[in-house]
């Protein structure tokens, strides 16, 4: 496993990161960590964000029962993004739902 050195400071300090569930590759949400958090979910393997409304480190699932399990990290080209795919305990999105990603827009028409 490499050592890749994230470049946190590009975007402020926080990185955004693409969760998948590691199974069926959908897209559950989309979430920012700092350079803590990062290192909280590289060193416990749950996941671990930065709250952008609360200003706080977040342990997702700590009040929901609802964890992230890390089984996979990659890091985009400029090392500013992260795509992270998770072993998910009930649901992903605070409202319920599996995955945050449920209100459609727009869809090409066959």
């Amino acid at each position: 496993m490499a050592d890749v050195r994230l470049d946190f400071q590009k975007q402020g300090g926080l990185i955004p990161a693409i969760i998948l569930d590691h199974s069926s590759k959908e897209v559950l949400m989309l979430a920012y960590l700092n350079e803590e958090a990062y290192q909280l979910t590289r060193s416990s393997g749950q996941m671990w964000y930065w709250s952008r409304s609360r200003q706080e480190l977040w342990h997702k699932g700590a009040t929901s029962g609802h964890y992230q399990t890390v089984r996979k990290i990659t890091a985009d080209c400029d090392l500013d993004t992260l795509l992270i795919e998770v072993d998910q305990t009930g649901a992903a999105c605070h409202t319920g739902a599996k995955s945050c990603f449920f209100n459609q827009i727009w869809q090409e028409q066959a």
